[in-house]
């Protein structure tokens, strides 16, 4: 009887989750039409209330997004509502989807994990609250959207699973992680005072090589969960036809839903997709709840659950991305700038940066005392901003609002956690993917000469050459040991070096 009971809950869980997914696809999509709407009644109806709205917003000018809010307008509670969940759809999925990986790749159990993604919802809600409404020095003043970064799920899966294996407990290699990222945001804290040496130090080039380096070294991961995780491996399950089914199932909906004309379907294409792999794994059987049955009702932020501690074999490929991170927000903060009509150079674009980047790094020291993963800006939220005509940043603090609400509340994060790994894997192939392609588009932007082109190959040779023969590192001393046992530590670092020594082509 009691078994009917807690199946009958875990139905009517899922049942209430899938609910919430239609009416959210169904209200964005009512905002996309109101949105539209209001584009046309100034014209048919030049004394109605929205005319009201949209005088407060600059007259556009030549080269200028044609805008329904404008940063500093403040939407009427319902229109920012609807633009907020718009954001909530298309972030929410990328946010999780870093600690869910590392955590099951570690063997974090589920009610751990399920805390550490609830902190995950959190401490982005306090990030994007940061960046919108810009509190002294900290944010841009932007409709900025912040959540976990897929930057660091390399070196935290690679050196974790390392430290397991030589059988270090899972909850003191937890403790490193979070020492490493609490160490390494005050390196971003740092670089978001000295902008401008750094920029000169670490160019495109070396950006877009150490960004190309993560996405590779990613899609090993994204393959791996594509076959059903680390878990299937040991119970030799991995690669089974049913995880390569529901793998598959994700991935091909992600392309079909790519060639639907509706924009706002493309935008949500990865939510969509897991919803349907989620459904199907329920067909099947695969959906695990064991992360909600013990989960509290609200979610007390414990500082340090796992303790502090530090790893220097951890901390240096990470010191190394956090630089890399940085640069990526100064791209992000300029294209926010751009598409909501703000200035792209001179001192507010860049005291909006480096507001932007201090975030990003004091982010990342409440994710390692709160028990999660570093922090970044996220680029989708642009392409949503273009799709509403919203850039209001007050639609950013209903954001953060919304973030908050739902990490609080374990409930959220154990739905999620219940996704069988090979229905993540599929979405998260497209998103590894889309960091490696990200990388080409940094290198195609620079001017590729011999000297460019030899110090890419020489730095992705040994990079990806580290990171698939670590052996080639096992007679070094360790302290340089630690320091290249990471392929994108080993691949920036030439990088970095070769830029420097190599003299550039005179024009």
């Amino acid at each position: 009887m009691r078994a009917n009971y807690t199946e009958n809950s875990q139905l009517l869980v899922v049942t209430v989750c899938l609910q919430l997914q239609v009416f959210s696809h169904l209200a964005a999509f009512c905002f996309v039409i109101v949105c539209k709407a209001i584009r046309i009644l100034p014209s048919c109806c030049f004394y109605c209330r929205v005319m009201s709205d949209l005088n407060s917003s600059p007259k556009q000018t030549q080269g200028q997004m044609d805008l329904v809010y404008g940063l500093n307008d403040r939407p009427k509670p319902f229109i920012a509502f609807f633009a907020a969940l718009q954001h909530l759809l298309a972030i929410i999925v990328p946010i999780v989807t870093p600690g869910l990986l590392i955590c099951l790749a570690l063997g974090v159990s589920a009610q751990e994990t399920n805390m550490i993604l609830s902190m995950s919802l959190v401490i982005s809600g306090v990030a994007t609250y940061l960046q919108c409404k810009k509190v002294g020095p900290f944010g841009a003043g932007l409709l900025i959207v912040q959540g976990t970064s897929f930057n660091f799920i390399g070196p935290m899966i690679g050196i974790g699973s390392a430290m397991v294996a030589a059988g270090t407990p899972v909850e003191a290699v937890m403790a490193s992680i979070f020492g490493v990222v609490i160490a390494g945001s005050f390196i971003e804290m740092g670089v978001s005072r000295i902008l401008p040496w750094v920029k000169r130090l670490i160019t495109p080039l070396v950006t877009g090589i150490v960004v190309l380096l993560i996405g590779l070294t990613l899609i090993k991961e994204g393959l791996i969960s594509m076959g059903g995780g680390y878990q299937a491996m040991s119970d030799q399950t991995f690669a089974s036809t049913d995880n390569l089914i529901m793998s598959c199932t994700v991935l091909a909906i992600i392309i079909l839903l790519n060639r639907v004309k509706v924009v706002w379907v493309k935008s949500s294409a990865i939510l969509i997709a897991l919803v349907v792999g989620y459904i199907l794994a329920g067909f099947m059987g695969y959906l695990n709840f064991s992360g909600l049955k013990d989960a509290p009702l609200i979610q007390i932020p414990t500082p340090m659950h796992f303790g502090i501690s530090f790893s220097w074999s951890l901390f240096i490929p990470m010191a190394f991305i956090y630089l890399v991170t940085s640069l990526e927000a100064i791209g992000d903060v300029t294209a926010t700038s751009k598409i909501s009509n703000q200035p792209v150079d001179g001192p507010v674009w860049m005291e909006r940066i480096k507001g932007g980047v201090l975030v990003n790094g004091a982010n990342s020291f409440l994710a390692g005392i709160f028990n999660t993963f570093p922090s970044s800006v996220f680029a989708q939220n642009n392409g949503v901003i273009q799709l509403t005509g919203v850039a209001s940043r007050y639609v950013g603090i209903w954001i953060a609002v919304l973030l908050v609400i739902l990490g609080l509340f374990p409930a959220v994060a154990g739905v999620i956690q219940a996704v069988p790994q090979a229905v993540l894997g599929g979405a998260v192939m497209v998103m590894f993917g889309a960091v490696a392609a990200s990388g080409i588009n940094i290198l195609s932007g620079t001017q590729l000469d011999r000297r460019a082109l030899l110090i890419i190959a020489i730095s992705l040779g040994l990079g990806l050459g580290v990171a698939q023969v670590p052996q080639i590192l096992e007679h070094l001393p360790e302290l340089p040991r630690n320091i290249f046992s990471s392929g994108v530590a080993t691949g920036g670092i030439a990088a970095l070096i070769l830029n420097l020594v190599l003299p550039e082509t005179k024009k």
